[in-house]
């Protein structure tokens, strides 16, 4: 059988997949359509449970809990997990039937709203009349047992790190509780006479225990599906460390979870270890989807206690408020083969929990072949504090919606963090355009340094040495492809600041970033084997010690001796990034030149006439997963390029 090379990490070791066949001892049927289901009946086919509780309850290790098709409203609380790799507990759709577990409770008994004042008071205001029709409806105190998210702010717990000067503090002191409408939220409102404003909004009384509310055209409730979150979690133990679990098929909606930290998701490890989530679906939760980690910093840490060793695998995680998948010192995770999408509504990205996935202390970790998009004012994939020997590669990481950066890799020193084969698209950036400093006529030619007010990077290093970005596509980021600054000052326990040293910029294709390829933050890496192409002037820079350069390729090789096998060149590449498929053609429109006369034109404009570089034996595959043996391969994922052709970018194996 040949080896999966994509398993590789950057010590030359493959990832340790402990996953085994399982053979389960006993099988117990929940099915809440079926006529006879009751929570008294034994749990065979023809005598199924009615609530998947009532089967964690007796499940045992080595037992499959298999769910029929239909809507759970429950919160499923295991009560013990497996005792071995060999005797886990699974919790699974039966024969792939839709099963959803729902953290809300349909709303009945609506009236009209009255007694409130749609628009503003104002002594002096001449009051016009509103048309807003504004439902309201009182909570089932039957549904809010123990748990009442309309009552609780979305941040509770730790506000140490927020910066009050610098975010818009509503979304953090909304309430947790959400609306839906036929599956869709309403948005929520801090002010009652704001519903006038906003068709499809709502707003919660003061105690929590009226909502109001006003729909898509004023239209009246009775006409939809309207459904309040009542719970805050889908599926989450209530002991802590329960280990050996697996959770297949089951989509979580509507969870009311809070901002992290804690990071508690509608799908829950509770700190256990050991847990295989694979084909799940995570559906509008308000805080954080999945949790995989120690839950926050304040817990104290229990001798020997194992975080993480846990597989997340063809999930698709939608529209989660915060955090998408969230792992507080989890270890040896493998996150392959998910669709990411539409993380960070709240816009709560300076509580620096935000992002597709957010982990700490991550080591010896693989994240593969899974697809980042739409991410909103959150990075695709944080990595804070401590993080080695990981592996970042065949992943999508496109329409970064406000973003600052798509990978963030904060305060790590000790080991490499690789980052290979994967294709970044669309970086906006997040900043605000006003505060940029006008410079007119020559004004800015004499700056010592950048402003450094936009940003919009592909990859971010902040006080983190070791960073090896290798054979990437890096295309569209607002500021640039790589970014890094050294936080000298940050001094981690009784060790050191960082350096931003030692990163290793090789056989990567940038692809037209607004401001620059390569923004080094000292002399001190290396950069080899790079195809630049459609770039600005100046767009190699190194930023430190002052005054920065900006360089083109010519002067990057000539003073630093970088890129000695560095390529520039003209296309035009699209990358759809709905049906996930690229397209490499010649560019249209030349680009300008210099009136100087040129004896060549250093530009490649065909694919054919793109060379190859000296292949690097930490990465041995392409994008594709494939094997490459030869000592020359094509700068960028690809092991060959074709213009003119449409091909999949999907790395998925679903």
């Amino acid at each position: 059988m040949e080896q999966d090379i994509t398993l590789r990490l950057p010590d030359g070791d493959n990832f340790h997949l402990w996953e085994k066949e399982q053979h389960y001892d006993r099988e117990l049927h929940v099915n809440g359509n079926h006529p006879a289901a009751s929570d008294n009946n034994d749990g065979s086919f023809d005598s199924p449970l009615k609530t998947i509780n009532a089967a964690a309850s007796i499940a045992m290790p080595g037992t499959r809990v298999l769910i029929h098709g239909g809507t759970y409203r429950e919160c499923v609380h295991p009560v013990r997990g497996g005792t071995s790799i060999d005797k886990m507990i699974s919790y699974e759709a039966w024969c792939e039937e839709e099963v959803i577990i729902k953290a809300s409770y349909p709303a009945k008994d609506f009236k009209s709203s009255e007694g409130w004042n749609l628009i503003p008071f104002s002594i002096n205001q001449t009051r016009e009349e509103n048309h807003s029709r504004i439902w309201e409806v009182k909570l089932d105190p039957d549904e809010f047992r123990g748990y009442n998210p309309f009552c609780a702010v979305n941040i509770l717990h730790d506000r140490l790190f927020i910066e009050y000067d610098k975010t818009d503090m509503t979304t953090y002191l909304n309430r947790r509780g959400m609306v839906f409408c036929d599956g869709k939220p309403l948005y929520q409102v801090s002010l009652y006479n704001q519903l006038s404003n906003h068709p499809g909004s709502y707003w919660v009384e003061a105690n929590g225990q009226t909502i109001h509310f006003r729909l898509e055209q004023d239209d009246d409730p009775s006409n939809h599906e309207i459904e309040l979150t009542c719970r805050e979690q889908c599926f989450a133990p209530e002991i802590p460390f329960l280990s050996y679990i697996k959770v297949k098929g089951i989509t979580c909606a509507h969870a009311a979870t809070g901002a992290p930290v804690p990071q508690r998701g509608s799908l829950s490890c509770y700190r256990g270890h050991h847990w295989i989530i694979e084909d799940c679906t995570i559906d509008w939760s308000n805080g954080v989807g999945i949790d995989i980690g120690n839950e926050c910093w304040h817990h104290s840490l229990i001798k020997d206690q194992i975080i993480g060793s846990t597989i997340i695998r063809r999930c698709k995680i939608f529209n989660v408020g915060v955090c998408g998948i969230a792992g507080m010192f989890a270890k040896n995770l493998l996150i392959e083969d998910n669709l990411i999408q539409g993380t960070g509504w709240q816009k709560m990205e300076l509580s620096w929990e935000a992002g597709g996935i957010k982990v700490h202390d991550c080591t010896d970790s693989l994240i593969r072949r899974n697809i980042f998009t739409k991410t909103i004012r959150a990075d695709h994939l944080w990595m804070d504090m401590g993080n080695e020997n990981n592996r970042i590669t065949q992943n999508l990481f496109l329409d970064g919606i406000n973003q600052r950066e798509a990978i963030f890799i904060e305060c790590s020193r000790d080991d490499i963090n690789l980052i290979d084969n994967n294709i970044f698209w669309n970086v906006e950036g997040r900043f605000d355009p006003a505060a940029v400093p006008k410079e007119p006529g020559s004004s800015g030619w004499y700056k010592l340094e950048e402003t450094g007010v936009t940003n919009g990077y592909a990859v971010y290093g902040e006080g983190t040495d070791h960073i090896h970005i290798v054979n990437n596509f890096i295309g569209k980021c607002k500021s640039a492809g790589y970014y890094a600054k050294t936080v000298a000052f940050r001094i981690t326990w009784d060790k050191r600041g960082g350096t931003a040293r030692d990163t290793k910029i090789f056989n990567n294709i940038f692809y037209d970033c607004e401001e620059a390829a390569i923004k080094m933050p000292t002399e001190h890496n290396e950069s080899e084997g790079n195809l630049f192409l459609n770039m600005p002037g100046g767009y190699l820079r190194i930023l430190y010690p002052a005054p920065a350069v900006c360089l083109d390729l010519q002067a990057w090789q000539e003073f630093y001796g970088f890129d000695l096998n560095g390529q520039e060149g003209q296309f035009e590449i699209n990358i759809d990034t709905e049906k996930f498929t690229m397209e490499i053609s010649k560019r249209k429109e030349l680009p300008r030149f210099s009136p100087r006369k040129s004896e060549k034109d250093r530009y490649i404009r065909n694919t054919e006439d793109i060379c190859k570089v000296k292949a690097k034996t930490i990465v041995a595959n392409d994008f594709y997963g494939n094997t490459i043996t030869d000592e020359l391969r094509l700068p960028g994922p690809f092991s060959f390029l074709t213009e003119n052709q449409v091909i999949s970018i999907d790395p998925r194996k679903l």
